[in-house]
């Protein structure tokens, strides 16, 4: 089908009979992204960029819960921070090490507010500039400078190592500081003879909502999570000593022991934390939320510890959802419970009065647990017609889940 033409596309060529409108070339839609996320709690611990990572998941299908672990406290008009750049000025440094984008740029805009830009981007000119990966090396080339070398690896440690292998006594070294600080580069290279100024532009300070920390966390343990995304390490290292003051450490190493709960770090800094507390997040090959969110979306493309092979088709048990095939089954809270204790199962005779246990109130009539699966096998036949082949009545016993 063609849609009517604008008056621009109406305009005649040369030569074209005037009145007759030129042809509109048909545009195909763009196809739907695969709701490979659906059903799942994504639990979003970082305040910076949050919104775009919430976009990304949710186009996926994922259900969000955003508590950020900690917060950016910006330095821009910070006196501490502008008394540092006079001091440069006065002083020039021979190497300067921007170690993130977002705080060299806070730098160059705190630098213009207090009247000093055109001198800082001279001094920065005739420096040598180091970035620390790739986003640090997009906010020099921003700035209209170009950085001399860049670590790939997007680690502090990479730049110590090209540093003192070229040796730095006696050298004046300027590093612009991240949250965290500068990962005792500054204390090394003091160490090694150089003469360090640091730049702090921005600082982490504790998270805007404490209160909704703690409940993340708590979440997170009782099963009502199903992924949890990290995209600093202070802020990893934040979610952790929340879990510890919480006492659910415990519970959600099991989670992670056992899959049904899932780390994501956005880079090998980030994940360091997690991984010294033995949890074995999934890291993308670079360190970009775009990268992190596709990386995430593969391991669900993959993930086999959730699925069940039914007569009905692939069934996946989430936090909030089940997904049958692929499509989100419509059940209530309690017909997820029950659905989820005979998948748990894989096939085993589950009693009624087991499946009493999960349901609310402390009914014990059998009814009861006969009018949750009736529900379950109507919500089921929404999708699939055989719903009473997929939860099978074992006379006298109970139910079970006909597995392939």
């Amino acid at each position: 089908m063609t849609t009517p033409s604008t008056a621009s596309e109406a305009a005649p060529d040369s030569g074209a009979a005037v009145g007759r409108a030129a042809p509109v070339r048909a545009v195909a839609a763009q196809p739907a992204l695969d709701p490979v996320l659906a059903g799942l709690t994504v639990l979003i611990t970082a305040d910076r960029r949050s919104t775009e990572l919430r976009a990304a998941l949710e186009r996926r299908g994922a259900i969000i819960r955003h508590a950020p672990a900690m917060r950016i406290i910006p330095h821009e008009y910070d006196t501490e921070l502008v008394a540092a750049t006079r001091a440069l000025l006065a002083e020039p440094p021979s190497t300067v090490v921007a170690t993130t984008g977002i705080g060299f740029r806070a730098w160059i805009e705190a630098a213009d507010a207090a009247g000093l830009a055109d001198e800082l981007h001279a001094l920065l000119d005739r420096a040598r500039l180091i970035a620390r990966g790739p986003k640090a090396r997009g906010a020099i080339q921003a700035a209209g400078l170009t950085a001399d070398w860049v670590a790939e690896s997007e680690t502090s440690a990479e730049i110590l190592d090209l540093l003192l292998t070229e040796g730095v006594a006696g050298e004046r070294i300027a590093i612009q500081q991240h949250g965290s600080g500068a990962d005792q580069l500054d204390v090394e290279l003091a160490a090694a003879g150089a003469e360090v100024r640091n730049l702090v532009v921005y600082r982490w300070g504790p998270p805007a909502d404490p209160q909704a920390v703690v409940a993340s966390v708590r979440a997170a343990a009782l099963g009502e999570v199903d992924a949890v995304v990290f995209t600093s390490a202070p802020g990893a290292f934040a979610w952790l000593e929340v879990v510890d003051r919480e006492g659910v450490g415990q519970a959600l190493a099991a989670r992670f022991a056992d899959h049904s709960l899932v780390a994501a770090a956005v880079g090998p800094v980030t994940a360091a934390p997690l991984e010294a507390r033995g949890i074995v997040p999934i890291v993308p090959e670079r360190a970009r939320l775009g990268a992190l969110v596709r990386a995430l979306v593969s391991h669900y493309e993959e993930d086999r510890t959730t699925q069940v092979g039914t007569v009905a088709g692939c069934l996946q048990v989430r936090s909030r959802a089940a997904l049958l095939d692929g499509h989100v089954l419509p059940l209530s809270p309690a017909t997820l419970e029950v659905l989820r204790v005979l998948a748990a199962r894989a096939g085993d005779v589950v009693t009624r009065a087991e499946l009493l246990q999960v349901l609310p109130g402390l009914s014990e009539d059998p009814h009861t647990a006969e009018v949750a699966v009736a529900r379950l096998r109507d919500a089921v036949a929404q999708h699939a017609p055989d719903a009473r082949a997929l939860v099978q009545t074992v006379v006298k016993r109970g139910y079970r889940l006909a597995v392939r």
